[in-house]
């Protein structure tokens, strides 16, 4: 995995395994990578993952079961989609609007090309 220099590596990994989920990889009460198996897969040190693990955790995306590994908590596809839909809202579409302001691009002409991707 290729990391970027301005996102802590253990955010960036976190964000990954929740790409993961929501892509079917790992279903919802299904075990994920124990933290050795993913940071051996990432090439990455294992305290990382544990902070990546821990975070998520936190977060209510995946639990441990004590002796057997981490899981994906029940609701998790959901809580990230909906999670990201409201960073999309908040953060990235007004910088996009502002952006098609800019550069005089009336709304019906992205419409019509969103629909055109179907």
């Amino acid at each position: 995995m290729i990391f970027k220099e301005n996102k802590p590596i253990y955010l960036q990994i976190a964000e990954r395994l929740c790409d993961e989920i929501i892509q079917g990889c790992y279903g919802e009460e299904s075990r994920i990578p124990s933290v050795r198996e993913y940071s051996a897969t990432l090439e990455v040190n294992v305290n990382t993952v544990v902070r990546s693990y821990e975070y998520l955790q936190n977060a209510s995306i995946i639990y441990n079961k004590r002796g057997l590994g981490y899981f994906v908590k029940e609701g998790a596809t959901r809580a990230i989609i909906a999670q990201r839909k409201k960073e999309f809202m908040n953060e990235e579409l007004p910088e996009f609007l502002n952006k098609l302001k800019q550069l005089d691009i009336p709304i019906e002409e992205i419409v019509e090309k969103y629909h055109s991707m179907e």
